[in-house]
């Protein structure tokens, strides 16, 4: 039982699957220390509801509708600077993790796994914590000393993912084809990749690119 001078933990969740929802709220309601005190389909309307409710904890989905989950996270932000943000995602990969973490989250939490860590990582992002599962740490601590893509290293690698060759992407891009080359070979040597599929592959494991 909780104490009664202390006050349950104020919670808000921003999926655009209602089932997804609906689990966490059961998840959720098990546990006195934590209170639901709102629900969001989209970015939007989570970025709304923040303002209105300003939840202690706020969980929001990367993928959602009008407004992306990274769009909606940077609105919050900048709407209060110390708002506490716990990503939930169903894709691993630590560019994405990183990008999120620069963008503000405190947590990152994989859906699959949400019956075992969901009550930790409120608890610990509500106390001030960073909250990443142990095995996407490890995955960040391994590519820590890599470069990230530049922009352009990443819209030249979207490209020949489509299947287009240097010199159609070169068109697309309004720039020369050995230029081009010079993005590819830069990207292929920071990702540790073997040739221009091999890239792609990792760049879409590590998420970069969207699979």
């Amino acid at each position: 039982m909780m104490p009664a001078s202390q006050q349950p933990i104020r919670v808000m969740i921003a999926d655009d699957h209602i089932l997804m929802r609906e689990g966490i709220a059961a998840v959720l309601s098990r546990f006195d220390g934590i209170e639901l005190v709102g629900q969001a389909s989209n970015g939007q309307d989570a970025v709304e509801q923040f303002l209105r409710l300003r939840p202690d904890v706020t969980l929001l989905d990367l993928q959602m509708p009008l407004l992306s989950g990274f769009d909606a996270m940077m609105s919050i932000r900048s709407l209060d600077r110390n708002a506490r943000i716990i990503v939930l995602t169903s894709y691993k990969g630590d560019a994405q993790v990183g990008r999120a973490l620069k963008s503000g989250a405190a947590g990152y939490l994989f859906k699959g796994a949400l019956r075992m860590d969901l009550v930790a990582a409120i608890q610990a992002v509500h106390a001030g914590e960073k909250y990443i599962p142990p095995e996407l740490a490890a995955e960040i601590a391994t590519h820590f000393e890599c470069d990230a893509l530049s922009g352009r290293e990443l819209e030249v690698l979207r490209l020949v993912a489509q299947g287009n060759t240097n010199k159609e992407v070169g068109r697309r891009l309004a720039i020369k084809e050995e230029t081009v080359k010079a993005h590819v070979s830069a990207a292929l040597a920071k990702l540790g990749a073997n040739d221009r599929t091999h890239a792609v592959t990792i760049a879409v494991r590590r998420g970069f690119l969207d699979p």
